[in-house]
């Protein structure tokens, strides 16, 4: 049995040669001649697939844009290594006494296992590509069935809750209702820290209302969580515990809200503008989206941006009464402006800083409506009167802000998405406020948030897609010289496509924009292993012409298909480096936790199957379909068509 392994394996071959100096360097010479174009148009291929990724615009070309600049720096600096410094390197260290390359006990194994498997292929031939077409076939519709998403949420290792409370919330109510929410949110054990604020902080690009809260969540690291819980979980625990009368929930993460606030003015998920004339009307129609949108599967903290509801303190001036007086309007503003908002008498000043002095009233005389009336005011003939007699004091409704977008009023409905993808999700919303709604003449709904990004990703990468393929084709063209050659590398890319929707699919990850840019990366690399393929192929089919001439008479069929077999198996080895070579450097991917390892995932998911199957695929039926082009033109010219190996 040891004797057996041995021989399998190729222990104990000890098959040596001497080669002179001078043949030494002209086999070098030789074989990198025969390769260089080659690997240096893989390289250039594997650069300019990823070159559409610049296209990207927004928040994903600002991610992905790094990450194509890295890539295409590094890969141009290989291609020019890959003609110059690598021949000159393999001078150096490739001296000595060399071993036959049959003797390596890994080559030994390869070939074992693999030449049986050519040869079935080449037997079996309509099974061999029947089953990869419908491999092909079953997962197109896998890929159909995925759900949708912009970008795969990143786990900021934190929470944002954003409750919203009614407009005319006092400050007292809004600082109860936070002080509660604090507490409540720090009993759950996985929380470390809370930070709550309600109403704007001190600078001008935060418009917060006091009736919005905005509460930072620092969580402990998982390790001490309870066991089996989830951050979903947590959310959905703490949403349990959250639920006050009056306050509608939100959650999100700080970044990411930072983000949506930015770009889209919609501090959820998704958000749908009212735009129209009017404000109340505006509402009525945000009050017919949210009644379409309760009931939706994934639709979560579902709210309508309050357009109504503001209380504002009116002060209408009777001027009969101010004539009988003697006062003026101004002599009635000055005092209502002093008594309630403040009047400035000076300035003090600390050290660089300057602050101002106002005076007003304090809150026990003008916390109430009937205090204000009873505000004095000083006549020059009758003495102190209150503000009631010269003034009618009431509270009016209107909007607590009001917000336009084009020039037209607008009013929002907003909602996050949970347990399902953000497409599916949002196309059923929109396909049932399409049917239940009527708007008004002049009023149109816009659909914004992730979604207004995931629609603009999609239109991109539908234009990205042929420019790659195109750009694909043309490089191969260039390598081969030949469109026929450079179609039998392209042909790879759909077979790769068949590993990356497999992986994806079992990953039960969405299709996203990172998804995208994993195949553009993927279909690069799939076709360089295709072209050292096609350059063994080719030299096979040199060697052959040289041996027994080019003509129908001199090489029979089983000859053509023993060199194709020998062109593909005798050199295996640096086409199973190729493969191994992306996948040991994809792989640890998988494992890898923390911080941004839920981005990473999506784009490496599609490059490791895809690599899988692409390898199979070019392994077996490349040299499958290479033999069938070659036996056509065999009977049809009577003559193979050559190319030079020597690419």
């Amino acid at each position: 049995m040891w004797k057996n392994l041995k021989r399998f394996f190729g222990f104990g071959h000890k098959n040596y040669v001497d080669i002179p100096d001078e043949e030494r360097l002209a086999i070098i010479e030789r074989s990198s001649l025969q390769v260089s174009r080659g690997v240096f148009y893989s390289t250039v291929i594997i650069i300019t697939s990823f070159l559409p990724v610049f296209l990207l615009t927004g928040q994903e070309g600002k991610l992905f844009h790094p990450l194509a600049w890295t890539k295409t720096f590094i890969l141009l600096v290989d291609a020019l290594l890959v003609v110059t410094l690598a021949p000159v390197l393999i001078s150096f260290f490739m001296k000595g006494r060399f071993k036959d390359d049959h003797a390596n006990p890994i080559t030994r194994v390869l070939e074992r296992i693999y030449e049986p498997l050519i040869h079935w292929v080449m037997r079996w031939r309509k099974t061999t590509i029947g089953i990869n077409i419908l491999a092909l076939a079953v997962s197109v519709p896998m890929l159909l069935s995925l759900g949708s998403e912009f970008m795969p949420p990143l786990d900021e290792q934190s929470i944002l809750f954003m409750p919203v409370t009614l407009p005319d919330v006092s400050n007292a109510e809004a600082k109860r209702i936070l002080q509660v929410q604090d507490k409540l949110i720090k009993s759950v054990p996985e929380v470390d820290k809370v930070l709550g604020k309600a109403g704007r902080a001190s600078t001008a690009t935060d418009n917060s209302p006091i009736s919005m809260i905005e509460t930072i969540i620092m969580l402990k690291p998982k390790s001490e969580w309870r066991a089996g819980l989830t951050k979903k979980d947590l959310i959905n625990e703490l949403d349990a515990k959250l639920q006050i009368p009056g306050v509608v929930n939100g959650w999100t993460q700080p970044i990411i809200n930072r983000i949506n606030m930015l770009a889209t003015g919609i501090r959820t998920d998704v958000g749908i503008k009212v735009h129209g004339q009017s404000l109340d009307s505006i509402y009525a129609v945000s009050e017919q989206v949210k009644a379409a949108l309760e009931g939706v599967p994934g639709v979560k903290d579902l709210y309508v941006e309050p357009v109504t509801g503001g209380k504002y303190l009116t002060v209408d001036v009777n001027r009969d009464a101010l004539g009988r007086y003697g006062l003026t309007v101004d002599d009635v503003n000055g005092v209502v402006e002093s008594a309630i908002g403040g009047s400035p008498i000076g300035q003090t000043i600390e050290g660089r800083r300057r602050f101002s002095i106002n005076v007003r009233l304090a809150q026990d005389y003008r916390n109430s409506v009937e205090r204000i009336r009873r505000i004095p005011i000083a006549t020059a003939g009758f003495g102190t009167i209150p503000l009631s007699a010269v003034a009618t004091v009431r509270f009016e409704d209107g909007p607590p802000m009001i917000t336009s977008d084009n020039a037209l009023l607008r009013g929002a409905v907003m909602f996050n998405v949970r347990d399902r993808d953000l497409g599916s999700t949002v196309q059923e919303a929109i396909d049932k406020v399409g049917r239940d709604l009527k708007l008004p003449n002049g009023y149109y709904l816009e659909w914004s948030g992730q979604y207004e990004n995931l629609i603009r990703g999609q239109r991109t990468l539908l234009l990205i897609a042929p420019i790659v393929l195109v750009v694909i084709f043309l490089s191969l063209y260039l390598a081969f010289g030949s469109a026929r050659e450079a179609f039998l590398s392209l042909i790879t890319i759909p077979f790769a496509l068949i590993g990356g929707a497999y992986m994806v699919y079992f990953y039960g990850v969405n299709l996203s924009v990172a998804v995208a840019v994993g195949f553009i990366a993927l279909f690069g690399i799939a076709v360089e292993t295709g072209v050292v393929m096609v350059i063994y192929l080719n030299d096979a089919m040199k060697q052959l012409v040289a041996r027994r001439g080019n003509s129908r008479e001199t090489i029979s069929l089983d000859e053509l298909r023993e060199s194709v077999i020998h062109g593909a198996a005798k050199r295996l080895r640096p086409k199973i480096m190729t493969v191994s070579v992306a996948l040991f450097g994809l792989v640890p991917v998988l494992w890898a936790s923390g911080v941004g390892s839920d981005v990473m995932l999506p784009i490496v998911l599609p490059m490791i199957g895809g690599v899988l199957t692409s390898s199979t695929h070019i392994l077996l039926v490349t040299p499958l379909i290479f033999l069938m082009t070659k036996e056509y033109e065999l009977k049809k010219f009577g003559k193979l068509d050559v190319l030079e190996a020597s690419h």
